[in-house]
Parts: C-alpha cells; structure tokens; sequence
C-alpha cells in the first residue's frame, strides 16, 4: 500500500497518509476540519518491487553467477556422496545366523 501526501488548501498542513490505491480520497483535515484537503502529485503512490522476483535473478553480477553455479556444484556433489555412503552401510550389513537344525 502507497502512502500519499496531502495539503489542505484552508490552513496549509501537510501530511502523510498511508492507504489502498482503492481507497477514496480523504477531503476533511484531521488539523483544522475543514474539507479543504488535496491529494498532492508525487513519488508515494509509486510501486515498489521488494523481495524476491524476476530483477533478483535476472540481473546478477557475473561473478555472484559463477559463485551461484560452485556453491550448486558442491551441493550436489555431497549429496551424491550421502547417497554412496548409504548404499556402502546398506551393503555391509550383517546376515542373520541360522539355527541349527534348520
């Protein structure tokens, strides 16, 4: 949600107002009560892209790639490695002893 600047035209307080893009626009000046009040032009209905998205990835140093593709590499070489290990255990395990007689 933006927050928008407001003036009012009666006593001349200006403000901050944060509120839906949908939402009406207030008339009444919460100082002076008149409805003299404007809704003023400038940056705080902009929208503003935080978090993860498509800029995040897409325009990435060429190193932060190349670390980004070795820290992968390494990931999967352990988890291959994991895999291996476990098989070997599976591998290793003692029989059960029959009984005699059986």
């Amino acid at each position: 949600m933006p927050t928008y600047d407001y003036e009012c035209d009666a006593c001349g307080h200006t403000f901050e107002e944060f509120q839906s893009i949908s939402a009406d626009v207030l008339v009444k000046c919460p100082k002076c009560g008149k409805k003299k009040l404007r809704r003023l032009f400038g940056t705080g209905a902009a929208i503003v892209f935080k978090g993860s998205g498509f800029y995040q990835t897409d325009y990435r140093s060429d190193s932060y790639k190349k670390a980004a593709a070795a820290d992968k590499k390494s990931a999967e070489t352990k988890s291959a490695e994991k895999k291996d290990s476990k098989a070997a255990k599976k591998k290793t395990k003692p029989k059960p002893k029959s009984k005699p007689g059986s």
